[in-house]
């Protein structure tokens, strides 16, 4: 069985109109490539489209992002998280334009060598790109490949079983039939092309298949500097929060019960990735702030302030009204 032509049909007749998928001079394919991938790395297709269309709009092509202010590129970014890769994509892009004439690498190498590109996007650029034999191996494409072949069988390399001239078709294919067909749960077998060639569907039982996700649960205090007739917060890019170094946020650290000094606002839970916060808040009005802090206003942001900072203005604001 010709396992490539099978799934090539069935993305030739059920792919997804995407906007980076639209047919375009080479320099503006890469570009929408190489922007994608970056918005698609831990982020779902839905969700990254109107960030795309947004984005390309106000920097349509890879010298134009080059010469655009990290400020610029982490506002259009507002809000999709991971604001690492927004500044890695920035990074690549000046490093694109000044080094390799704004053309991508065709050597896989030298594409890993750019900030933010690992295995996987290298991978995957090289085949939508060039046309090159690499199938780009994300949680939907093992998952089918897996299921393919019984994962505790070491007879078959799985990525052996698909020959095609059409390999950035494929491994688009692959990675559209895991995320439409063979999915995690409840995967539509009655509408597969290959479960014939399928170890999970004709195991009895079927394979189970493990998905490992830590779910990290932690506890902050977040302390607010207020000025008390100006509606303003004192925030520092100095900061231990891992998961948003380098970007402006009030004082905070890991929960205690020693805040006397402090007076007490609200607890709320948010969520950033695979993080659950349990947040306790409070606020003190100040004239003066510790060194390294500055006073941004709460309702006028000249600067890129991260969606979760701003859900703290929106909790301090009320002390105003």
């Amino acid at each position: 069985m010709n396992l490539s032509k099978k799934i090539l049909s069935w993305y030739d007749n059920n792919k997804r109109t995407l906007p980076w998928r639209i047919s375009q001079n080479f320099r503006k394919k890469q570009y929408y490539r190489l922007l994608s991938e970056f918005m698609l790395q831990q982020t779902q297709v839905k969700t990254v489209i109107p960030y795309f269309n947004n984005f390309v709009k106000k920097i349509p092509s890879l010298k134009a992002l080059s010469k655009s202010k990290e400020k610029k590129v982490l506002k259009l970014w507002e809000g999709l998280g991971y604001y690492s890769r927004a500044k890695n994509l920035h990074k690549t892009s000046r490093i694109l334009i000044n080094k390799h004439k704004g053309i991508i690498p065709e050597n896989f190498a030298e594409l890993k060598a750019l900030p933010g590109i690992g295995d996987y996007t290298a991978n995957v650029l090289l085949a939508l790109i060039y046309n090159q034999p690499r199938v780009a191996i994300d949680g939907n494409v093992k998952r089918v490949l897996t299921r393919i072949v019984n994962p505790n069988s070491q007879d078959q390399d799985p990525i052996n079983l698909f020959k095609t001239k059409r390999n950035g078709d494929l491994a688009e294919a692959l990675m559209e039939f895991g995320s439409m067909i063979c999915k995690p749960k409840e995967p539509k077998c009655n509408e597969c092309k290959i479960k014939e060639a399928c170890e999970y569907y004709n195991s009895e039982p079927k394979i189970k298949l493990k998905r490992k996700i830590k779910i990290q649960s932690k506890s902050y205090d977040i302390f607010c500097y207020l000025k008390r007739n100006k509606k303003q917060i004192a925030l520092t890019k100095n900061n231990d929060l891992s998961f948003l170094k380098k970007f402006n946020l009030p004082k905070i650290k890991e929960a205690s019960k020693k805040n006397k000094n402090w007076k007490f606002l609200c607890n709320y839970k948010n969520s950033i990735s695979n993080k659950k916060l349990n947040i306790n808040l409070y606020y003190k009005f100040s004239t003066r702030i510790p060194v390294q802090y500055n006073w941004y206003s709460l309702k006028k942001n000249n600067e890129f302030i991260p969606s979760f900072t701003k859900k703290i203005f929106k909790k301090v604001s009320y002390l105003y009204l």
